[in-house]
């Protein structure tokens, strides 16, 4: 189908700095939030009223209030966990808190509710930051797009309808619609927002496109191929909403033991209770004391401190750029004491440069006149390879003439009239066309040698060709350096590119230790060599050929240079940004979660055992207990939730040496 259409001005860049957009939930759209901050609102309401000694038909409703707001969420989850035959923590707090009321207390129960209401807000606000920190990708994605009829009209309609099989159009300048392959039309499409690829990768029949990546200047045919629903965009949120679900080893370890301490502890409140009174103490003060004692020796505390920090860390490393998929990698990350690297996408970022400038000797032209030639015919085009050529020249200082008669063509290269002669620049293949001569060979021994071959014509004749090859990654070195430090050896170099190459990159960024000429299955026996022989080994490749070895792994992250199946399913991390230098800052942020999780713990253990041995070996009052047990969970969630701050992220990066 032929359209007429617009063409708007370039919009690459702005769309790149929208990548991963921060989005923050507002607090009080948490119902855990509203009802935390409306019984604090009435606690302190009722509070002057009750020291001034006001009536009790002043504060008690106010009081009475309060224990309903803070009190029912929990006290509803712990009777529904009761009905499954769990004794949940939330059950006994607000029990111990209607117990305090029972005996007179009413001002400690209420603050004992006020402080455990407070508590679950916080944990709530730390999951809710963990989704906030990828949804924000989903607004990328168009809200329409423009399907074509079999009769060849078009119809606006919303994207979430478009189904497998529809034929969309994408306009220049547009986002595509859904996940798709192109049918008809060339153009270049910016997937910053998906792979943080920094140049537009040329499209053309049969190439996949994904939703929410922008259209350059040419129309697109793209036939959709998957629900929009499980397009990468909605694929990557979804990864992290299920890890905000998941529990890591610690806490699942923390849960298993509370059942056996709840019963436990449970029993010794009501051995406590009935003992004395066996004996004749009075009713009051041992109620009293077995009160005290259940509140404090609640692990509350201990329950809470293990998964704030990770869902913390998760949340922190998902608002820059790295997915972590769940509480579980998290933990693990911070347990890796070996890496291995793979080479083509992940220590080189995919920006091509200008290797070799090759002249044939029948031309006549020397390296820098064929470099002028070809720099000034590609000047107008925005292709990639264009960019390479054209920055080539400019770093050698060449005067890159003005052409005339600039026409391009997808997938086959430019021609333009450069001072009077038509020169052009393109695929060999293409412009050869079947016909031999010695270019064919200059070019093939350059591919040979892993490099992307351009060849040069100067009125229909080759005169020269150019060799381009991926360009290392600018902090592929200091990553090295960072890893290095945070396990104590240097990565290993795994990769299916010829030996030489390889050596040739490895000593670049310091890797002594190199794996060549790996198929994907030999990649996976290097791996479980490293394994067996103890280490707990991370795996860094693209999530595609690299996909055996990243699920061999401990761990595997994978960059998100395709987003593809592979790379988004069989890694435990996506790096959505393809910045390499983020990795060893978040095995650091791991690292920085796993000590305040021991940090919580000891804090937890020793504000219940030192609250627990006053209470049996003296007089511990009420509203002290009160305070003691909540704020130690209060600051344990709050020593959590440090761990949201960007200043965490910097720490963590600066802590391994970037």
């Amino acid at each position: 189908m032929t359209s007429t259409l617009s063409r708007p001005a370039p919009a690459g860049d702005v769309v790149r700095d929208a990548v991963l957009p921060r989005r923050r939930t507002r607090i009080f759209a948490l119902p855990e939030a509203r009802w935390a901050a409306a019984a604090l609102v009435l606690f302190l309401i009722a509070l002057p009223l009750y020291l001034l000694g006001a009536p009790a038909w002043a504060w008690g409703p106010l009081f009475a209030l309060t224990y309903a707001t803070g009190g029912w969420e929990p006290g509803w989850a712990g009777l529904q966990a009761l009905r499954e035959k769990t004794l949940d923590v939330d059950l006994l707090m607000v029990v111990a808190a209607l117990g305090a009321a029972a005996i007179g207390q009413v001002l400690d129960g209420a603050l004992l509710i006020v402080i455990f209401a407070t508590s679950g807000a916080l944990e709530a606000i730390a999951t809710a930051r963990t989704a906030d920190s990828v949804r924000g990708l989903l607004d990328l994605a168009p809200t329409t797009a423009t399907r074509l009829l079999d009769d060849g009209a078009e119809e606006s309609v919303p994207s979430s309808e478009l189904k497998v099989g529809d034929t969309i159009l994408v306009r220049p300048g547009e986002r595509v619609g859904a996940d798709g392959r192109v049918l008809d039309g060339a153009s270049e499409i910016d997937q910053a927002t998906i792979t943080g690829e920094p140049l537009p990768v040329a499209k053309e029949t049969g190439d996949e496109v994904f939703a929410g990546t922008l259209n350059g200047t040419g129309a697109l045919r793209v036939k959709v191929e998957r629900d929009p629903s499980d397009s990468v965009i909605a694929r990557i949120v979804a990864m992290v909403e299920e890890a905000s679900e998941t529990k890591a080893p610690t806490q699942l370890f923390i849960e298993k033991v509370e059942q056996r301490y709840s019963l436990g502890m449970v029993a010794a409140t009501i051995a406590l209770f009935a003992l004395p009174l066996l004996f004749g103490a009075a009713l009051q003060p041992t109620l009293l004391r077995a009160m005290t004692f259940m509140i404090v020796a609640s692990p509350c505390a201990v329950v809470l401190a293990t998964m704030p920090p990770l869902l913390s860390a998760i949340a922190n490393a998902g608002r820059h750029g790295v997915l972590v998929k769940s509480a579980v990698v998290m933990e693990q990350l911070g347990r890796i004491d070996a890496v291995a690297l793979d080479k083509t996408g992940t220590l080189t970022e995919g920006t091509p440069r200008v290797t070799d400038i090759r002249p044939l000797a029948a031309s006549g032209l020397s390296e820098r006149e064929l470099l002028r030639l070809a720099a000034a015919a590609e000047h107008p085009s925005e292709h990639p390879l264009a960019r390479a050529v054209v920055d080539a020249a400019r770093a050698r200082d060449l005067d890159v003439p003005v052409v005339a008669d600039f026409t391009s063509a997808p997938g086959s290269g430019v021609t333009a009239t450069v001072d009077g002669k038509a020169v052009a620049v393109g695929s060999p293949v293409r412009l050869l066309n079947g016909r031999q001569h010695p270019a064919a060979a200059v070019a093939a021994a350059l591919e040979d040698e892993g490099r992307t071959a351009v060849l040069v014509e100067v009125e229909g004749t080759p005169v020269g060709v150019l060799g381009i090859a991926d360009r290392l990654r600018e902090e592929a070195a200091t990553t090295v350096s960072a890893l290095t430090a945070l396990t104590g050896a240097a990565p290993v170099l795994v990769t299916g590119d010829n030996p030489r190459a390889a050596a040739s990159l490895a000593e670049e960024v310091g890797i002594t230790d190199v794996c060549a000429g790996l198929l994907p299955q030999d990649k996976v026996t290097a791996v479980q060599e490293l394994e067996q022989a103890g280490r707990r080994v991370l795996v860094v490749g693209d999530g595609v050929n690299d996909a055996p070895a990243l699920a061999a792994a401990h761990t595997g992250i994978a960059m998100g240079r395709a987003g593809s199946d592979l790379a988004l399913e069989t890694a435990d991390a996506v790096v959505v940004r393809d910045e390499l230098g983020t990795i060893p800052t978040v095995v650091a942020l791991s690292r920085q979660a796993r000590r305040l999780v021991v940090q919580n713990l000891v804090i937890a253990g020793t504000f219940i055992t030192g609250l627990v041995i006053w209470d049996l070996a003296g007089t511990l009052p009420l509203p002290l207990g009160v305070a003691g047990h909540e704020g130690s969970t209060v600051i344990v969630g709050l020593n959590g939730l440090r761990l949201l701050a960007d200043a965490a992220w910097r720490r963590a990066r600066t802590g391994n040496g970037q």
